[in-house]
Order: C-alpha cells, then sequence, then structure tokens
C-alpha cells in the first residue's frame, strides 16, 4: 500500500502540484526535484507551465516588467564570443560607434519611460570599461538621473570593486552580466575569458550592494543536460533578475547556421527557473520576436513575468507599444 501511495505521489502530476504548493508555501525545493521538473516528458509541459504561471501570479501578480535597452558602445568587443555579432574577431558587417553624448541617450532614456518602460539599461561591447570611458557612463547616468527619473540599470562587462561601488553611488539600482552558458559549455563559446571570470564580476557586484540580473543565451548547441546545468547556476545567485536570451543565429559569427531550440526546451528553462525563483524577474530577452511564434505569449503564462522591448543591442524588436497590448491580450499588465 506504502510503495503504490509513494509511486502514485511521484506522478508527474501529483509531482508539479506538490512542488508548487511547496514554493507557494515558502518552501525551497530540492536539485532532485526541480531536475525531475526539467526533465518532463513533453507531455506534461503545460502542467508545468500553468503550474510556473500560478506561482509567478501569486508573487508579483499580474505585473510585466518592460525593459528598453540602450546600446552606447557598439562593436568591435575585444572577446571573441562565437555567438556575438559585435566580436571584433568576426566579419558580421554591423555597424559601430563608440560613446554618444549624454543629451542622446537621455533623450533615449525619457522616451523609453514615456511609452511605459520600467527600466532602462545602459549596455557598452567591450571587455570592460577604462576609466575614460567609465567616467563618461557615470555622466550619463547623473543626466538621467537629473532628467528622467528611470530605474537605471547597466551591463559594462567587468567590473573593479571601486567601479562597482561608484555606480551604486549614482543610485545604479541592478548590475546586468551574464553567465552566457554552462560552465561545462563556456569554454566552448569564449576563449578570451573564463566562467570564473563572469561569476567574480557577479560577486564583486553584489557585494557592492548592487542587485544581480544574470542569465544566459540557450540555443547555442547545448545540450539539454547543459542547459539545466545552468538553470542550476543562475540560481545560485539567488538574482533579482533573470535574463535569458534565444539565439539569433547572426550572419558572419560561427553559430550563423545554428538550428533552432524546439519551444518545448525553452518552457523548460522559464518553467523551472520560476520554481527554483520565486521572487526574481524572468525576463525574455534577445530573440524573442524571432524565435516564438506568439512574441512570448506562452512564456508569459508559464514563468515569465518580464521582456525586453523596443529592440536589442544589434537588432530591432517590436515597438513598445505593440508588446504592451500583447501583454493585455493575455491580460496581463505592464
Amino acid at each position: 500500500m506504502n510503495i503504490n501511495l509513494e509511486k502514485l505521489m511521484e506522478h508527474p502530476q501529483n509531482l508539479i502540484l506538490k512542488l508548487r504548493n511547496n514554493v507557494i508555501d515558502g518552501k525551497k525545493i530540492t536539485k532532485s526535484d526541480a531536475i525531475k521538473l526539467f526533465n518532463l516528458d513533453d507531455k506534461f509541459l503545460d502542467q508545468l507551465s500553468d503550474a510556473a504561471n500560478f506561482i509567478t501570479r501569486h508573487f508579483h501578480g499580474a505585473k510585466i516588467d518592460v525593459e528598453e535597452l540602450a546600446n552606447i558602445k557598439k562593436n568591435f568587443c575585444s572577446e571573441d564570443c562565437i555567438y556575438c555579432a559585435q566580436s571584433a574577431f568576426f566579419n558580421t558587417k554591423i555597424d559601430d560607434f563608440q560613446l554618444p553624448p549624454p543629451n542622446q541617450i537621455v533623450k533615449q532614456a525619457l522616451n523609453a519611460k514615456n511609452e511605459g518602460a520600467n527600466s532602462f539599461c545602459l549596455v557598452a561591447a567591450w571587455r570592460e570599461p577604462n576609466q575614460a570611458d567609465f567616467e563618461k557612463v557615470c555622466k550619463i547616468i547623473n543626466e538621467i538621473n537629473k532628467k528622467v527619473q528611470i530605474s537605471v540599470e547597466c551591463s559594462l562587462g567587468f567590473l573593479t570593486a571601486k567601479k562597482a561601488k561608484k555606480l551604486k553611488s549614482l543610485g545604479v539600482k541592478r548590475y546586468n552580466h551574464n553567465l552566457e552558458t554552462s560552465r561545462s559549455k563556456f569554454s566552448e563559446i569564449c576563449s578570451t575569458h573564463t566562467y570564473q571570470d563572469r561569476v567574480e564580476t557577479l560577486k564583486i557586484a553584489r557585494n557592492a550592494g548592487l542587485e544581480l540580473c544574470t542569465g544566459g543565451i540557450i540555443g547555442l548547441g547545448e545540450s539539454r543536460k547543459q542547459r539545466e546545468e545552468l538553470v542550476f547556476e543562475i540560481a545560485e545567485f539567488n538574482p533579482e533578475e533573470v535574463t535569458i536570451n534565444i539565439l539569433v543565429p547572426m550572419p558572419g559569427t560561427p553559430l550563423e547556421l545554428q538550428t533552432p531550440l524546439e519551444i518545448t526546451e525553452i518552457l523548460r528553462v522559464f518553467s523551472t527557473l520560476r520554481f527554483l525563483l520565486p521572487n526574481s524577474i524572468i525576463k525574455i530577452s534577445g530573440g524573442r520576436e524571432l524565435n516564438l511564434e506568439d512574441n512570448g505569449k506562452k512564456l508569459l503564462l508559464g514563468g515569465a513575468n518580464g521582456i525586453i522591448s523596443a529592440g536589442y543591442l544589434t537588432m530591432g524588436g517590436n515597438p513598445i507599444q505593440k508588446d504592451i497590448e500583447m501583454i493585455k491580450e493575455i491580460n496581463l499588465e505592464a
């Protein structure tokens, strides 16, 4: 009798319900249970997605975090990340520019706020900022704070403790520094720095009092097991925000012919992350429009509660108003 009851409780539908209720009750799920969720048969993914949505609505309500990016330094990055159109190692024929004047970025931030963005992230394509460029970024942040009053986030590459503390003193809320892929996959996608280098910058940002945004790119040719690893590696940092990009193969990069992921594999990542990080913003980032036929509706009802809108670092995206309408169509709020 006890054996039969144990088997019944381990049935995927019952497991999903049990773990969903545990998360709602404030309990952490074990790694072994999370692995079971991540590797469920496809026929149970709708239940997993629904449970992740239930958790999201419980902890976050109907609110969807909408963020706009500003690519403040584009192209000719010194790193050789094989997915990236901004790497100086690859001939991708994208345009380039250096740091623009503060008034140009302030105008973009103001437009983002007026269109409905909740946050504005400054992103630069370099390994790390030199002192002169860092001071220019600080001036841009000051001007945005004075003239726009929108939540400012930064993604500036590797940081020293001194620079991280300076960003904190300027009122930067969150530092975005992705792991990119699992530790076991990392050496296949980049040779100019290590996975541990990325970990160290996240630790520096956290120690300076900055909130963390971290995540990665899925669809790089990694195995499901490596996506599973990435999910746990992200969760270890307990970040306030997670950003998951879905690879857009860029012409001129080594991954330009990469086969896209199935939606079922994408769902596993978002739903399992929600079970592990119920309080975090989990954001659908690059590749949303090109890889998802519904622009992300299913993921926003399956664990995600944030999007990047109005374009990415080297490509355009939906206008914010179009995304806000999409959010309203599924009875959520921007």
